[in-house]
């Protein structure tokens, strides 16, 4: 597929995307990583964030994820996400209602085990809040 990835992004309620684009960029759990035409098969879980498709033309499309596995195969790009939208569905605020989520998780927290890991809970979404804020801005 050196001609480009055949990408589809699915959610539970729809499928989001269905193309063959020249490049994309996925929130991997262990960080970010681009997938091009004849890629190495690779399965990994996603953490939330935004999935850049750069088309072979025109400009690029950027959806949103929360959560999810990718699928690298030799036919392409899955994305089986837990939610999926596009940039123009997606509501910046609603990682508000995540951030004080994860802060009250912290506040109940009792062990160090516990702490770090609603700590490391809110850093993430906190950190996606300002993601989401230099992608808005951008588009």
């Amino acid at each position: 597929m050196a001609d480009g990835v055949k990408l589809e992004i699915v959610s539970p309620e729809r499928l989001v995307l269905s193309e063959t684009v020249r490049s994309v960029t996925v929130p991997g759990t262990e960080g970010y990583f681009t997938v091009l035409g004849e890629h190495a098969p690779l399965m990994t879980t996603l953490k939330p964030g935004f999935i850049t498709a750069t088309p072979e033309s025109g400009d690029p499309q950027v959806f949103f994820v929360r959560g999810g596995f990718a699928d690298v195969a030799p036919d392409g790009l899955t994305i089986l996400a837990e939610q999926a939208s596009t940039l123009a569905e997606f509501n910046p605020a609603a990682i508000d209602d995540d951030v004080a989520a994860a802060e009250t998780e912290l506040a109940a927290a009792n062990t160090i085990e516990e702490k770090s890991a609603a700590t490391n809970k809110v850093n993430a979404w906190r950190n996606l809040k300002l993601e989401a804020a230099q992608v808005m801005g951008a588009h």
